[in-house]
């Protein structure tokens, strides 16, 4: 929901929207997607149908989370690339099925794409699910439309596209979280 992304680590503008993103905001946001597949797993699990309708797609991508998680847990970094490279590694390390490595290459990524930021912006988000696309469309053999993949690079697609118009984090995660939902929605129909 993204009414709901206001934190206190997000840092405001002079005119009161959201302009950056430090470690800790990170940190949040990875709880949050965490806490969410913790929740909703199932819902996820009864996506699948694709190559086969093994139901496991949302635990094996909690499981990877979960994996992420561990590595910031305890973490004081209020430094972006840090808390990025450390949900990356520990994804890469606890990654689960094919849903999980995905989720892994995602992240491994949008961590690149951080390196050196201490705090990211509305663009350098959008570059950063770019890039998590990418790095996830290379990392698959034979990557396959109406899957997790479809729906990256669409989110990330309507990141850029946000980003263009307006610098506003809240701005962007509205249009990249709305993305990913229709993309949901379509993977049945590819």
């Amino acid at each position: 929901d993204p009414s709901r992304l206001h934190s206190p680590a997000l840092a405001p503008s002079a005119n009161g929207d959201h302009r950056q993103v430090n470690g800790r905001a990170l940190k949040a946001m990875i709880a949050a997607g965490y806490a969410w597949l913790e929740r909703h797993k199932e819902i996820v699990n009864a996506l699948n149908v694709f190559p086969v309708p093994d139901g496991d797609t949302g635990t094996n991508m909690f499981l990877t989370m979960r994996a992420a998680w561990r590595e910031i847990d305890h973490s004081e970094d209020d430094d972006v690339s840090h808390i990025a490279q450390a949900v990356a590694q520990g994804a890469l390390m606890g990654a689960r099925g094919n849903s999980g490595v995905i989720l892994s290459q995602i992240l491994r990524g949008m961590a690149h794409a951080f390196r050196h930021k201490p705090a990211i912006t509305a663009h350098d988000l959008a570059h950063g699910l770019h890039q998590g696309s990418e790095t996830a469309y290379k990392g698959v053999v034979k990557p396959v439309e109406g899957t997790i993949l479809t729906v990256i690079r669409q989110a990330a697609d309507a990141a850029q596209k946000a980003a263009a118009v307006e610098d506003a984090l809240d701005f962007v995660l509205a249009h990249t979280v709305q993305a990913a939902g229709e993309a949901v929605e379509q993977t049945p129909s590819l």
